[in-house]
């Protein structure tokens, strides 16, 4: 009798744990997708800020009508792009700003120009920040499917119905000449 009890102790303690085991698991899986979902909303807003900033430069007339036309068109897609296409379309708008912004002469002749220092620093100022946003993202993206490769979160299912979470890959090298600006 007492040997029963003292097994049925044992195995009430062991599932208990297991128990307490999963539910942690699963909590720490249901933070991790929040994390994702609150990075991948930051990185969303840091997009559209530069996307926004580099369209407000094309149009102010501040950059010869070639620059302009090819920062615009590519702000311009990145921000109309489908969520298939974003990656290659933000990857576009990279170029194209590596491609005007190359060489510091171009940032010179901007700064040069009233309104242009503000403008030139909102846009050195996006272009940084959207590398530390992917970072961010990224990292916890990786850290939830590394947790979600567990046996135990397939075994039980820990995920739910959570879509398997994707990184965000995409061209984000900054133009040297804007990557060196002091951020005002």
């Amino acid at each position: 009798m007492t040997e029963t009890l003292i097994w049925t102790a044992v195995v009430l303690v062991v599932l208990v744990a297991i128990g307490l085991y999963l539910s942690w698991t699963a909590g720490r899986l249901d933070r991790l997708h929040t994390r994702i979902d609150a990075a991948r909303a930051a990185l969303d807003a840091q997009l559209l800020r530069r996307a926004s900033v580099t369209q407000e430069l094309a149009t102010s007339g501040v950059l010869d009508p070639a620059a302009s036309i090819v920062l615009y068109e590519a702000a311009h897609a990145a921000r109309q792009s489908e969520e298939e296409h974003r990656e290659v379309a933000e990857s576009e708008l990279s170029t194209a700003l590596r491609a005007v912004f190359g060489e510091s002469a171009q940032v010179e002749a901007v700064k040069e120009i009233p309104g242009g220092e503000e403008a030139a620093g909102e846009l050195a100022a996006a272009v940084r920040r959207v590398p530390m946003a992917r970072r961010f993202h990224n990292d916890a993206v990786r850290a939830a499917r590394a947790l979600r490769r567990h046996r135990t979160v397939r075994w039980f299912r820990l995920a739910g119905h959570a879509p398997f979470p994707l990184a965000f890959e995409m061209d984000d090298e900054p133009p040297v000449a804007l990557a060196d600006r002091p951020v005002s």
